[in-house]
C-alpha cells in the first residue's frame, strides 16, 4: 500500500497543497500532523508507524517533514529499514530492504555519530571550564530503581517484537517519550556492561558478525 505523510507545524495553518501533492505522487491514505517537528510524540505519524508492513511505500514531500532533528531522523529510518518499508522523498525513492538503502541509512548513521562525538567534546570542554571556574558539573541523576526495572521490561519486551503500544500497556508506562527513554537507557547499560556498540537510534546492540 501507498501511504503519504505531512505535516505543518503549530503556526502554519494550511495543509492542502501538501495533501495535492501527495494525492497526485499516488498516495492511496494520507496521515497529515499539525505539530511541531521537534520530537516524535505526534499522533498522526504514531498512527502511521502502526499500520507501516513490509514493502509498503511511504511518500513525504520533504525529510523535514519526518523529522527536524538528526537523531529522530536516524531513528525513524532505522524503523523503516526494519519494516523494509520503501521510503519516497517526492520523486526519490530509497528502498531501505536494499544495499543501497541500507548504505544511505549507514551515511546517515555517520554523520549523527559525529555530530555526538561533537556534542560529547563540547560538553567535556565546558565541564573542563566549569571546573576551573571552581564550578562543580555533572552528568544528572540517573532512573529510580522502579524504573530501572521498568527499563529492563521494556527492553526485553522489545526485543521479542512488542510494538510501541504494547509495550506502553504491559508495562504501565505512560508516553511513547518515556518508553524509549528507557529502552536506550537499558541498551546503553547492557553495551558498556557487554562491550558492544549500540546502534544509532540508542535502542539496540549492533549485531556482531
Amino acid at each position: 500500500m501507498v501511504f503519504g505523510y505531512a505535516r505543518v507545524s503549530t503556526t502554519e495553518q494550511n495543509i492542502e497543497s501538501q495533501k495535492t501533492e501527495l494525492l497526485a505522487l499516488g498516495c492511496e491514505k494520507l496521515f497529515l500532523d499539525k505539530a511541531s517537528g521537534k520530537d516524535l510524540e505526534r499522533v498522526e505519524l504514531n498512527k502511521l508507524m502502526e499500520v507501516l508492513r513490509p514493502k509498503d511505500v511511504l511518500i513525504v514531500l520533504k525529510l523535514d517533514r519526518l523529522a527536524r532533528s538528526l537523531k529522530d531522523l536516524i531513528f525513524l529510518l532505522d524503523e523503516f529499514a526494519r519494516l523494509k518499508i520503501v521510503l519516497k522523498i517526492g520523486e526519490l525513492n530509497f528502498d531501505f530492504s536494499t544495499a543501497e538503502g541500507r548504505f544511505i541509512a549507514n551515511v546517515f548513521g555517520a554523520v549523527a555519530e559525529f555530530e555526538r562525538e561533537l556534542i560529547r567534546a563540547r560538553t567535556i570542554a565546558g565541564l573542563n571550564y566549569a571546573r576551573s571556574q571552581g564550578r562543580i558539573g555533572g552528568k544528572p541523576k540517573g532512573l529510580s530503581d522502579t524504573a530501572k526495572l521498568l527499563a529492563k521490561e521494556a527492553y526485553n519486551l522489545r526485543l521479542k517484537g512488542l510494538t510501541a503500544d504494547q509495550l506502553l500497556k504491559a508495562t504501565g508506562i505512560k508516553s511513547k517519550r518515556t518508553l524509549y527513554k528507557y529502552i536506550r537507557f537499558e541498551a546503553k547499560r547492557i553495551s558498556e556492561k557487554e562491550g558492544i556498540p549500540l546502534n544509532d537510534n540508542g535502542l539496540e546492540l549492533l549485531k556482531v558478525e
